[in-house]
């Protein structure tokens, strides 16, 4: 099985290579040939391998050491256990679909075999950072999956906006993996490993290690490691404040939209800290800070959904608020609900990506809603697969979604950690906001007055078959994964000992104990607060976008500061750059005048020679070369010697 195990990873990279060094000898079909052939090849290996862990065989082992020094040793080694065969799943089936919708999509764009090696590239990247069994591999896959998103995200270069853009995502990304790295340092240190088997078991051992990070103050060892390694998860899953790069990164291409906000790079912190649950487990501090970081995100990045008229930003900004739905899940100990909710929101949001990619297409690139409506007539399978993965966002039954989002609020329901009642209010408001802004963008795209000029309604019709199709194949989860996943992984112990809950944390256990079956659990939602606020929330969409589209004109122009405060993004963007980065400009300037020139060059390395040759020069007005005047200076010094003698005598 090992080098099963090794084709998973080593398909997507040889077909990135091949597009990337050869991609022009080769030509486009070939090109994309190769690279889909890749990512096939991986997704099937992948089935294979998840029947076999699955049917109780998983695997922990070195393949390569790297590097030894003294004691330690550094290794590339893979674990395969269901956490594990779980992302390689949503990873290569997405970015399956993604390699094929691109044909499609990127068809006359001149950077196409070049695409194609990036987005494999990425798949190769995320899946070393899930195979990974020790936390210098998972370094070397998240750094990987962050280079690449770089590259990704600014494919088109000749656009400033898309160049900004990736810079942004590239340095908001480096401060989480600051911290990332410095949780990875205090573990080499106090651990002595970075194989996470080894970590593990030591836990218990230093449960109690304190240190101190400022002068009299003891911090808990742990809660600082699991603080600063959520802190990198942050910058990958873009959580608040560190969000800031995600929505611009709407400047790459749609399918890359789709494989970094749906299955790839925003999910990687939610599976590391899925992944480091023996550590979190012991950190109620963590896990609270996880919890309020992750409801706040939740709240007020949907709010922002509701005044984007950019039909991908919306996107985005659901992204945003559904993984600060996963991070409170990771809070509560619900770390299997989390990793459910991130499947389920692998597909739909995947789909809704890509449906917008379709829209934007047939509508010659615009994505302003406001320049579309009524295209349900002309692109009826974008339209249907779209409304499926819109009920799915919002979490109507039996649509993906609801199992998965419902869960997360009910998983609050016994949780006393600090922050929990903030949660719980957050996630629960957010299901409102999430059904209204996710229907507001459904309307105003496929309903109501048509908005289009006249030239791009002539040419509207519905996208190719290699664009549908990926829809359609999206769709078919969206709808019923929730239903057939809920079971296994939530009801049942599909994980194992691969997600470690501590027994005091009971969240998955009552909701095992209160919930045997999907149907049971549906016929609770029904007197359940969420399904009627996502409801509400899309019927308050269809009066202000279908029934009255004036309203919202008017609403906008009453709604003062409050528009004002989301328009500019709680003015984040606005305290980065002017605060942190022109704060720093200014900072250095200053230090660099008066400490550089001032204090350095002009007091101490100048001051010091302006001293010295003013010294000096009273030194050579003694040096007359006359013989009185020396022999006067001898007297005068024999006499102040005898007189300190006779004085101390």
């Amino acid at each position: 099985m090992i080098s099963l195990y090794l084709i998973v990873p080593m398909a997507p990279l040889v077909g990135a290579l091949l597009a990337g060094l050869l991609g022009k000898t080769l030509g486009r079909t070939l090109s994309h040939v190769l690279t889909i052939t890749g990512v096939l090849v991986s997704f099937v290996a992948s089935l294979a391998i998840a029947q076999d862990v699955l049917a109780g065989h998983t695997f922990n082992g070195n393949l390569y050491t790297w590097m030894s020094a003294g004691e330690l040793s550094f290794h590339v080694g893979f674990l395969l256990d269901p956490l594990t065969v779980t992302m390689m799943l949503v990873v290569t089936f997405v970015s399956l679909i993604v390699h094929i919708y691109t044909v499609g999509y990127m068809r006359d764009d001149p950077g196409y075999q070049r695409f194609f090696s990036y987005i494999s590239l990425f798949t190769f990247a995320m899946l070393m950072l899930v195979m990974s069994n020790n936390f210098l591999q998972l370094f070397f896959g998240w750094e990987a999956v962050g280079l690449v998103s770089y590259l990704l995200i600014g494919f088109w270069f000749q656009r400033s906006t898309a160049v900004v853009a990736n810079i942004k995502a590239f340095l908001v990304n480096r401060v989480g993996d600051l911290g990332f790295l410095l949780g990875i340092g205090l573990i080499l240190a106090y651990f002595h490993s970075l194989d996470y088997a080894t970590v593990f078991s030591m836990v218990p051992q230093l449960i109690h290690q304190h240190i101190m990070l400022i002068s009299g103050y003891s911090w808990s060892l742990i809660s600082v490691i699991c603080i600063l390694l959520f802190i990198g998860a942050m910058g990958k899953s873009a959580q608040m404040p560190l969000h800031v790069w995600l929505p611009d990164s709407m400047e790459g291409p749609t399918p890359i939209s789709a494989l970094i906000h749906a299955a790839t790079m925003v999910t990687a912190g939610i599976f590391m800290v899925s992944r480091m649950s023996p550590l979190f487990e012991v950190s109620d501090t963590a896990r609270s800070f996880i919890l309020v970081i992750g409801a706040s995100t939740a709240l007020f990045m949907a709010f922002l959904g509701v005044i984007q008229y950019d039909i991908k930003r919306v996107i985005a900004y659901s992204t945003l608020s559904q993984l600060g739905y996963m991070t409170v899940a990771l809070g509560a100990s619900a770390y299997p609900v989390a990793i459910f909710h991130l499947g389920t929101h692998a597909f739909f949001k995947a789909l809704l990506f890509l449906a917008a990619g379709s829209v934007i297409h047939a509508m010659h690139h615009d994505q302003d809603m406001r320049h579309m409506g009524g295209l349900r007539r002309y692109l009826p399978i974008t339209y249907l697969t779209a409304l499926i993965g819109s009920l799915a966002l919002s979490g109507i039954p039996p649509f993906a979604g609801f199992f998965s989002k419902d869960l997360i609020i009910e998983s609050l329901s016994t949780v006393t950690l600090y922050g929990a009642g903030y949660a719980q209010f957050a996630v629960t408001a957010g299901v409102f906001i999430t059904a209204f802004y996710t229907f507001r963008m459904f309307f105003m795209t496929f309903h109501g007055q048509e908005r289009m000029d006249h030239h791009t309604k002539e040419h509207l019709h519905e996208s190719p078959w290699v664009i549908t199709l990926p829809l359609v194949l999206l769709a078919i989860p969206s709808l019923i994964a929730g239903y057939l996943l809920i079971g296994p992984m939530i009801m049942g112990d599909y994980f194992g000992t691969a997600i470690m809950i501590n027994p005091q944390h009971t969240a998955v256990h009552l909701l095992r104990e209160e919930f045997t079956t999907p149907v049971a659990f549906m016929i609770s939602a029904l007197s359940s607060a969420p399904l009627w606020l996502a409801l509400a929330g899309i019927v308050l969409a269809a009066v202000l976008y279908v029934f009255m589209p004036a309203l919202p004109e008017k609403i906008k122009a009453h709604a003062g500061v409050v528009y004002t405060l989301l328009s500019h993004n709680y003015y984040f963007d606005w305290f980065n750059d002017r605060v942190l980065s022109r704060g720093t400009l200014f900072l250095g300037d200053k230090l660099w005048h008066y400490g550089d020139i001032t204090l350095i060059d002009g007091t101490m390395v100048m001051g010091s020679v302006r001293s010295i040759s003013r010294f000096a020069g009273r030194l050579r007005q003694l040096q007359t070369g006359y013989i009185y005047h020396y022999a006067f200076i001898m007297i005068f010094g024999v006499f102040a010697l005898m007189s300190l003698w006779f004085i101390r005598g």
